[in-house]
């Protein structure tokens, strides 16, 4: 007679057991769907200092100007020279401007990039619109080689109508450079070892 009552005694703690691994596996699932959903969420916000993306510049182009800084950095280990080619400029609201930035790989072989960014104050984030921009896909330089990288963008006329953004006189555009693996086809040309490669010659 004892064995019905074991097995109601049993029959809590495995529902409890059931609920944490439920619970669990909930919580995973929402752990990843968190990324796509933040960044989705930082893009349409401007959350985080994250950028808009546009096809095409603004309709409208507002009488008022707003100035633009450039500020650029390397993630740590990146040997890449990495500068704005311009520290700032002055546009219209709406207006379509176009910058420039300079990098440069001093090494002996190929070196791949990709470039974070945000912008400041958080409040102009989702007004600062890209059209074009070196950021959207990797850069590989070549060893010793120079680039001029452009970004086109333009200041939604619609800052002016938020009750933050209004206020915002000045926005800075900021990239970092992080090292990268080079594409398959590019890293199987390089050179394993420098110095066989010079005896190789």
């Amino acid at each position: 007679m004892r064995l019905p009552r074991i097995l109601v005694r049993m029959e809590p703690q495995n529902r409890t057991l059931t609920l944490l691994v439920g619970v669990v596996a909930v919580m995973t699932s929402l752990s990843f769907a968190a990324v796509p959903f933040y960044d989705w969420f930082c893009r349409v916000t401007g959350f985080g200092g994250t950028t808009s993306v546009a096809d095409a510049g603004s309709d409208l182009i507002l009488d008022r100007s707003i100035k633009i800084r450039f500020d650029a950095s390397l993630e740590a280990g990146m040997p890449w020279d990495f500068r704005p080619a311009q520290t700032e400029m002055e546009l219209h609201i709406g207006e379509t401007a176009l910058a420039f930035y300079e990098a440069y790989n001093p090494t002996d072989h190929a070196i791949a990039g990709t470039a974070s960014y945000n912008v400041s104050p958080y409040a102009a984030g989702g007004y600062f619109t890209k059209i074009d921009c070196f950021c959207f896909e990797m850069q590989v330089l070549q060893p010793g080689e120079r680039v001029m990288m452009p970004v086109s963008f333009y200041v939604d006329p619609a800052i002016v109508d938020d009750p933050e953004g209004r206020f915002v006189k000045a926005i800075t555009l900021s990239y970092t450079f992080h090292q990268t693996d080079l594409p398959e086809a590019q890293a199987a040309v390089q050179p394993e070892d420098p110095a066989v490669e010079a005896v190789s010659n």
